[in-house]
């Protein structure tokens, strides 16, 4: 083998990269186990404590060992995922100034009705149905607002206003991405994945691992963007104030209201003189005292015994005489509108305190405490935040001035070379500015977007023209968020949630277990397979190529910062099987050279040479399908998509080139000369056969046929069970405590949904777990139908006697089984639903034209190309037809939905590996045998490559099975798809693709069936 130095360059490249990838789960793992041994609360709080220390290599934080670690996504771990879509509508009625006339609202109103059916964007809809009703009119008429002023002008051009409109459209969603990203790192989600989705659709996908308020979640997304201009206290004003507070708060709240109660005069004065004198003795030890409990929270370590004990009763004591200082650090001297400081982890409790009775009865009715949306910039651990005080000027208890005034913002730099602000206000927001700005000079004016505190520039002196500049200790990157961040309150984008999906926690242990436990049967399996085919020696090599095959692919995976979902395991555990395939191939055709006469050394040599184009083509082959998966799915698709084509690149690294370099180094020490690759139970499997596969061709084309009518009669009669992620609705997966069946909970919910239509089936063989499904109300956008519909579920069953549980939060908690409860729960929208459907044609479309043209790339011979297509067409076919025929049967869920058209784009990827080595073959006994009967040659290497495609699609087989029998309910129906496509993909391969591309070549096959083959040879 040439280039050897290569080959071990990059194996070693590889194992490093992915050693150090991998580590990082094992450095978390190792301070959460020291954070499990101290306690819940505790270990809570010692995690707090480091998560911006560095903790590996002098370089990483925990938080950052946290992110780079191997992620589980929400089947795995449970939580939330969420598909948000902004409402393009609306965000054209604002660029629109919210115009009346009839061309404009009928253009509207038409272009959302073909929206639902039509594959174009809702700009381009528009656009067309205006140009229908206002002939002659021009676009500019519509869009010369004040909203679009300097962008489009009375005399711009239709293609001009088309591009702004498209550009604000798109500004429009990607503040909304930046609103949405805000508030999630304000929950506090671990690895949350949020990103913009491809297109003009305008939707951000949002997955939350680990939530358990869905209700929470869905309102704070749907909430619309509140950008707010707030006037401010200076800190000298409030700081003494908040000294009262944490005097008043260690009073209690019983000792306040008694002394409150007190009402002679003489006693009152001189508790109020006392409480005035002792606040004015500790106000500055009270600030020191917190600045010091500050510093101890921010750097507190993991301390044991009497020490640890000493510190706790410390705190207790600090806690108990200033339970606000104690956690909160008050500012010092001039410092504008902060009026203190505290940890992230302290500022609930801060705000517990500050929002208290006590406090509203000491604090000026008109100040408003928020917190910064980022952490201090003194701060480099990034845990401090600091609370502004908001003077409320306003009798409606509003902002003076809101974000919607705002035209433009963008980050510059200023005069020194500094990152900047720059922004500009319509003519009303102008005035009131310079009014704002003028009233306030020597203090500042905070920018407050959803109740955080962005930014509280001092102003420097009255601000007139609606043109002003933002400074300060900003970084680039900040000035760019800034600059959105008020761009979010110029244009109003609603967002609504259009599609959903809820795992309960309980559910993702279960989910882990089912996807190790599957995918340790199927390896071991494996490798006992390996091992009876091809010897001790051959089958190791082959098994150890899996295990790094396994180890690159999950290193890769977590370089990737890819979340590691159960269509991932499948995708992990089939590339394994598909793996195999490499060291079959390349040990049959050794096998043959040895049969040949050669010696171990020549005949691997020419095993692996003779091997390589087959391995090759077939490998290339599934990657494309895998491509094309990824395009065009979402969510578990492309996980699945991903884990496949990064495991098929690894198995074609470690079974061509590995393995050989192994083989090679050995044999270059005279070792391992005596290998047969082959055993006692293997040494005649499909040896030396003559099946006469070409003759038959009568037959198998007829019964080929006669399925394909069968099933295309199934189609027309029974259809198919689509899922939600084709006809739009709600999923609901409850576990009840006792067997029931599916009629009897369809029968408790008859008319609980009104006229929508319900359904409910039994998923597994347990009958405790059954998935109801509805379309109810799924058009609408109002975010409580989501509770509404939990809360008739509820209702419906509690009254059936089916559920037992006490109320709906308790059965709406994945945790509380005892009683029945939703463990999981998914919402696809019409719009979702409409781009799944047109996408899953497209690909299956897409990926059998695509093999196609690969294939006659790679023979120059459009034969191939059409034996390939028809058979992989009719295996498709056969595996949908058998879903339509079988649903409603069989005691398992058979609906189409994604997961599926990710089995039959698989199908199709797996089932060309079969025809390419085939075809690859009889492409060589032409060049070998340019005399010979073509149809000889074709039934030759139809039998020469017989033992392959046999040992190939069991070894795949040995997989499917065990996922299919342990890999749980999740994945059973995808399994059940990869199954019937191995088994009928490797029969269409022999008896339909080889037929048909013969037949195409022009040859007439000779169907006496009593006309043997001619003998295989080598």
């Amino acid at each position: 083998m040439q280039n050897k130095g290569i080959v071990k360059f990059i194996a070693l490249m590889l194992m490093l990269v992915c050693i150090f990838y991998l580590s990082f789960s094992f450095v978390t793992r190792h301070y959460e186990n020291k954070a499990a041994e101290l306690g819940e609360e505790a270990g809570q709080e010692y995690l707090d404590s480091i998560m911006n220390e560095k903790v590996y290599f002098g370089a990483y934080s925990y938080k950052e060992c946290r992110e780079m670690q191997i992620g589980l996504g929400l089947d795995l771990k449970g939580g939330m995922n969420v598909i948000l879509e902004v409402s393009v509508p609306d965000v054209i009625a604002v660029l629109a100034d919210h115009k009346t006339d009839a061309a404009f609202t009928k253009s509207m109103e038409e272009a959302k009705k073909e929206e639902e059916t039509s594959q174009k964007d809702f700009v381009s809809l528009f656009i067309q149905c205006y140009k229908k009703n206002a002939p002659g009119h021009r676009l500019a008429e519509v869009f010369a607002t004040q909203q679009m002023k300097g962008k489009v002008s009375t005399q711009s051009s239709d293609a001009e206003v088309e591009n702004a409109v498209r550009a604000e459209v798109q500004s429009a969603v990607d503040n909304s991405f930046l609103v949405v990203r805000n508030r999630i790192d304000k929950f506090g989600v671990v690895q949350p994945n949020i990103q913009k989705l491809e297109g003009q659709s305008g939707r951000i996908m949002v997955e939350m691992p680990g939530i358990r308020e869905p209700e929470r979640v869905r309102k704070l997304l749907q909430g619309s963007a509140n950008l707010e201009f707030w006037e401010t206290y200076n800190s000298q004003e409030i700081v003494p104030l908040l000294a009262q507070v944490n005097q008043k708060y260690a009073l209690g709240a019983e000792a306040e209201e008694a002394a409150v109660a007190d009402t002679t005069a003489t006693g009152a004065a001189e508790e109020k003189a006392a409480v005035e004198e002792k606040a004015a003795e500790e106000k500055a030890d009270s600030a020191a005292e917190g600045k010091k409990s500050l510093a101890d929270a921010i750097s507190k370590k993991d301390v044991k015994g009497d020490k640890a004990a000493d510190k706790d009763a410390q705190l207790k004591k600090m806690k108990e005489q200033n339970p606000l200082f104690s956690i909160f650090q008050p500012s010092q001297g001039q410092s504008l509108s902060v009026v203190g400081y505290a940890t992230a982890r302290d500022t609930a409790e801060v705000d517990k305190i500050i929002y208290s009775d006590i406090a509203k009865r000491i604090l000026p009715s008109d100040v408003k405490l928020l917190w910064s949306a980022k952490a201090a910039d003194f701060d480099k651990k990034g845990e401090i935040f600091e609370l502004h005080a908001l003077k409320v000027t306003e009798p409606s208890g509003r902002a003076p001035l809101e974000g919607d005034v705002i035209t433009n913002a963008k980050d510059e730099f200023d005069q020194y070379g500094h990152p900047c602000v720059s922004m500009q206000m319509n003519s009303d927001g102008a005035r009131r500015w310079a009014q704002l700005t003028k009233q306030n000079i020597g203090r500042a004016v905070a920018i407050v977007l959803d109740d955080a505190v962005y930014s509280a520039p001092r102003v420097n002196g009255e601000i007139a023209g609606g043109n002003s500049q933002i400074t300060g200790n900003f970084s680039i990157e900040d000035t760019k968020d800034l600059a959105n961040t008020l761009n979010s309150g110029k244009m109003p984008a609603p967002t609504r949630i259009v599609q959903e999906e809820v795992v309960g926690p309980s559910l993702g242990a279960q989910s882990i277990q089912q996807g190790v436990i599957s995918f340790i049967v199927a390896f071991i399996l494996l490798m006992i397979y390996m091992l009876c085919l091809y010897g001790v020696i051959p089958g190791m090599m082959a098994n150890i190529a899996l295990l790094f095959n396994l180890f690159f692919t999950l290193g890769i995976l977590t370089s990737f910062q890819a979340a590691l979902t159960m269509p991932g395991i499948a995708g992990i555990v089939l590339s394994l099987g598909m793996a195999v395939d490499a060291n079959v191939l390349i040990y049959e055709r050794t096998k043959e050279e040895l049969r040949a006469g050669l010696n171990v050394k020549e005949a691997m040599k020419k095993g692996y040479a003779n091997a390589f184009s087959a391995i090759f083509d077939s490998n290339l082959t599934s990657i494309i399908t895998g491509i094309i998966l990824y395009v065009f799915g979402t969510g578990p698709i492309r996980g699945f998509a991903t884990t496949l084509i990064i495991g098929i690149v690894c198995s074609f690294f470690t079974a061509v080139y590995l393995t050989r370099l192994v083989y090679e180094h050995q044999m270059k020490k005279d070792k391992w000369l005596n290998l047969s690759f082959s055993t006692s139970f293997s040494k005649n499997m499909m040896q030396n056969t003559r099946f006469n596969f070409m003759g038959a061709y009568k037959r198998t084309f007829t019964i080929w046929g006669v399925a394909a009518v069968l099933f295309i009669i199934s189609f027309a009669v029974r259809g198919l069970s689509k899922s939600i992620d084709f006809t739009g609705g709600r999923n609901y997966v409850v576990k009840l405590e006792k067997a029931v069946e599916p009629e009897e909970v369809r029968t408790a919910l008859a008319g609980a949904f009104g006229d929508a239509n319900v359904s409910a089936i039994a998923l597994g063989t347990d009958g405790k777990t059954i998935r109801v499904s509805t379309n109810y109300k799924i058009e609408s956008n109002n975010p409580n139908v989501d509770d509404e519909c939990e809360d008739i579920l509820f209702k419906a069953m509690s009254k059936a006697n089916l559920v037992t549980q006490k109320d709906v939060n308790a059965f709406k908690n994945p945790d509380v089984r005892a009683g029945g409860s939703i463990i999981s729960s998914t919402k696809v929208g019409p719009s979702v639903a409409k781009d799944i459907t047109y996408g899953a044609i497209i690909s299956v479309i897409f990926a059998l034209i695509a093999i196609f043209l690969y294939i006659l790339i790679r023979f120059h011979n459009v034969a191939y190309s059409v034996g390939s297509t028809v058979a992989l067409a009719l295996d498709t076919l056969i595996v949908i037809g058998f879903y339509s025929a079988l649903w409603g049967i069989v005691p398992m869920s058979l609906e189409i939905d994604q997961t599926f058209i990710g089995a039959i784009l698989t199908v199709i990827g797996y089932s060309i590996n079969d025809k390419v080595v085939v075809f690859d073959r009889i492409r060589e006994n032409f060049g070998l045998f340019k005399k010979r009967d073509r149809q000889d040659i074709f039934n030759d290497s139809l039998n020469q490559t017989l033992a392959r495609t046999i040992n190939t699609s069991v070894t795949t087989l040995i997989v499917l099975l065990c996922i299919f029998i342990l890999g749980g309910d999740s994945i059973r129906s995808f399994s059940f798809a990869m199954i019937l496509g191995v088994v009928f993909g490797t029969l269409s391969s022999i008896f339909i693709a080889a037929p048909i591309a013969y037949i195409t070549m022009g040859r007439h096959i000779k169907a006496d069936d009593e006309v043997e083959a001619a003998p295989a040879k080598a």
